[in-house]
């Protein structure tokens, strides 16, 4: 039987597809399976694959974005270069005070 419709129990492989699908694109699976009435999977698979990169599509143009702006990223490694050390740093004296040792 070619049709999309979900049954997790006799269709797992689909069903999970359907999950995706609906996950990426608001729709539930009544909505889901009326779209693809009288369509098989080879239309199906596509589409959740289609739906998918459209759905990270903000995700990836942003990592791209950040990427390129070495400025910005060397900002960030910065900042958070000096946060760990701040952290690191109050660690280390604690170890020392609970060892015996003199603190720098």
């Amino acid at each position: 039987e070619n049709c999309i419709r979900y049954d997790p129990e006799n269709k797992p492989g689909v069903s999970n597809l359907m999950s995706i699908y609906a996950a990426v694109t608001g729709k539930t699976y009544a909505q889901i399976e009326q779209e693809f009435a009288g369509c098989g999977y080879g239309k199906f698979k596509p589409a959740v694959g289609d739906a998918v990169i459209e759905h990270l599509r903000p995700i990836r143009e942003e990592t791209g974005r950040i990427l390129k702006d070495k400025a910005y990223l060397e900002k960030v490694y910065k900042e958070g270069a000096e946060k760990a050390g701040f952290v690191a740093e109050k660690t280390l004296r604690k170890v020392y005070k609970k060892v015996g040792f003199v603190a720098r």
